[in-house]
């Protein structure tokens, strides 16, 4: 683990040298974790689009119980009611708002892992695991992209894409992550565009099936930006689509009212391979606390919102990518 500065610093070494690494950055920004990927400890495993370090044993599939026990309405509510209280001041107009769920399994995180089906999977062995689906940012070739993950609908629903693409606060929250992430891509590359806006994308579940909405944003990076990979990833941290808008005055609401330190929990891992970089952000989360179980899970709340469609899209994301 190291400070923020030295974490910086050690990324840009490693990436200038062309040096293949893991990171790891918390929501904070006060707890990296970054190792050479010839390094890296047996206690870290890891599939980042099919790059992996470290699988568990395979382990025997059997019928499991995934039985969440979220909060009660009225104890989201009260978290709610002061997101839009601030909303209402103009301190932000875009907070995602996240909450503990209690959770009972007979899996372990090894397991859970080894099942789940997600481009980025991360386990820390008796700590946490990670099935995400939603990338932070792609370097290749001097070209950075990012693809904000905002927009959810039980597959289920009745002409569920029409009524996920056509729903007036869903379309705006998707627009001002949109433009908040190509303002931070802003920073450190020219060219920003967005190449891909509001497309729909499927997920199995163990409960049902989702549909999320992502987009895709690109710029371009200066030469040798390699030796800048730590300035690069810390400057768009923490991540849009977990935070909101405006973000360094969100993050503050967000510390605040969520009351508790969210950790590794919506921040981000990656590798980078010596020529690309690859990250996702740490959403889809479970972490283990003595032999107890939370998943952490939320959503975007605006002025618009309704609590008890929230309070629903905070339920439907307390699942495994797995039947």
């Amino acid at each position: 683990m190291y400070t923020k500065h030295q974490a910086i610093e050690l990324m840009n070494k490693w990436g200038g040298q062309g040096l293949p690494f893991f990171f790891m950055i918390d929501f904070e920004l006060q707890k990296p974790v970054l190792y050479l990927l010839e390094e890296l400890p047996k206690a870290i495993s890891f599939d980042i689009n099919g790059v992996k370090r470290n699988a568990p044993p395979q382990t025997v599939k059997k019928p499991f119980t995934f039985e969440p026990r979220p909060v009660p309405f009225q104890t989201y509510k009260k978290a709610f009611d002061k997101v839009i209280s601030e909303l209402d001041y103009g301190n932000s107009y875009l907070l995602n708002l996240t909450l503990p769920t209690p959770l009972h399994t007979n899996l372990d995180l090894a397991s859970i892992f080894y099942r789940s089906k997600a481009p980025y999977k991360l386990l820390i062995k008796n700590e946490l695991v990670v099935f995400s689906p939603e990338p932070f940012v792609k370097i290749k070739e001097g070209v950075i992209s990012s693809y904000p993950m905002k927009g959810t609908i039980d597959a289920s629903l009745l002409n569920a894409e029409h009524l996920l693409l056509n729903n007036p606060k869903e379309e705006a929250e998707h627009a001002t992550i949109v433009d908040l992430i190509r303002n931070d891509l802003s920073k450190v590359a020219t060219k920003v565009k967005v190449a891909n806006y509001r497309y729909v994308e499927k997920v199995k579940t163990s409960r049902k099936e989702l549909l999320q909405v992502s987009s895709k944003i690109e710029g371009k990076l200066p030469n040798k930006y390699q030796s800048k990979l730590g300035d690069i990833i810390f400057s768009l941290l923490p991540a849009g689509s977990i935070s909101g808008a405006p973000k360094k005055k969100t993050v503050e609401i967000i510390k605040k009212i969520e009351s508790n330190e969210r950790g590794y929990f919506t921040g981000i891992v990656g590798i980078f391979d010596g020529l690309i970089l690859d990250s996702g952000v740490l959403i889809r989360y479970i972490e283990q606390k003595n032999d107890e179980f939370v998943f952490r899970s939320g959503g975007g709340v605006t002025a618009q919102s309704n609590s008890r469609t929230e309070y629903q899209e905070l339920l439907d994301k307390v699942y495994v990518p797995f039947n």
